[in-house]
């Protein structure tokens, strides 16, 4: 099932794309990428206050990552 965001399609490529470039422009490689994300995904959680949300957050981010990389694979391999 597709996720609904509050978010435009655009907004969402405009900051993706701005985000790929500067990796691009800077030839960071893939395992300096994942861990800059990562530390900005960190960043981002911890703004909420309660634990339980920053877990919450975190558990339906990771779900979501492994639904998004799985599902990548599957249309790869057909």
């Amino acid at each position: 099932m597709p996720i609904v965001s509050k978010y435009s399609k655009t907004e969402q490529d405009d900051l993706f794309d701005a985000l790929l470039q500067t990796f691009a422009d800077k030839k960071v490689p893939a395992d300096l990428a994942l861990m800059t994300l990562g530390s900005l995904v960190t960043h981002v959680l911890s703004q909420h206050k309660s634990l339980e949300k920053r877990e919450a957050l975190a558990r339906q981010f990771g779900a979501i990552l492994l639904q998004s990389v799985t599902q990548t694979n599957s249309e790869e391999q057909e």
